[in-house]
C-alpha cells in the first residue's frame, strides 16, 4: 500500500494532513507531512525529505507548487518508480488519494490527478435581489421596472 507524503511551503503540508483527518482519521499513520520553512535551501529540504522516503516503499509525494523548492527537491529525490511526485495538491486531490490508497502507485497517481482536477470548478452564486428598507414608496414605485 503506498504511503502519502505532503511536501509544501509551511504550514500547508501540516494543514493538509489535518484536513485529511476530517474524513480519514483512522489512516493518518499513512500520511506524512513536511513543511518547508521560508529560507530553507534545497539541501535542507533534501536532508529532511530523504528519511521520509524508505527505499522500496511505494510513496506518492504531493507538493504544492510546480517549479518551487518543495516540488523541485521531490522531483530530484524521488526515483520515479516507487516514489512519484504530483504538484498542485488540493483537498479534493488529497481526499481522492486517501480514498484509493490501497491501489497500486500508478493507479493512485491517476486517481489523485483526477480528484485534483475535478475539484477545481467555477462556482456562481445566485442571490435574490433585495431592496433596501430605506427607499421611499415613491422611489420604489418609480424604479419597480428595474426589478427582476
Amino acid at each position: 500500500m503506498p504511503q502519502l507524503l505532503l511536501l509544501a511551503h509551511a504550514p500547508l503540508a501540516s494543514a493538509l494532513r489535518s484536513v485529511a483527518a476530517h474524513v480519514f482519521a483512522e489512516h493518518l499513520d499513512q500520511v506524512s507531512a513536511l513543511d518547508v520553512p521560508a529560507g530553507w535551501s534545497d539541501t535542507e529540504v533534501e536532508a529532511a525529505l530523504r528519511p521520509l522516503l524508505p527505499p522500496g516503499q511505494p510513496t506518492l509525494i504531493l507538493t504544492d507548487v510546480f517549479g518551487a523548492t518543495p516540488c523541485n527537491t521531490a522531483a530530484r529525490v524521488a526515483d520515479g518508480v516507487t516514489q512519484r511526485v504530483v504538484a498542485g495538491v488540493n483537498v479534493p486531490m488529497l481526499w481522492r488519494a486517501m480514498a484509493y490508497r490501497n491501489e497500486a502507485l500508478d493507479t493512485l497517481v491517476a486517481r489523485a490527478l483526477s480528484g485534483g482536477g475535478q475539484g477545481v470548478m467555477p462556482v456562481s452564486s445566485h442571490r435574490p435581489q433585495t431592496q433596501s428598507q430605506d427607499l421611499s414608496p415613491a422611489y420604489a414605485a418609480s424604479h419597480a421596472h428595474h426589478q427582476q
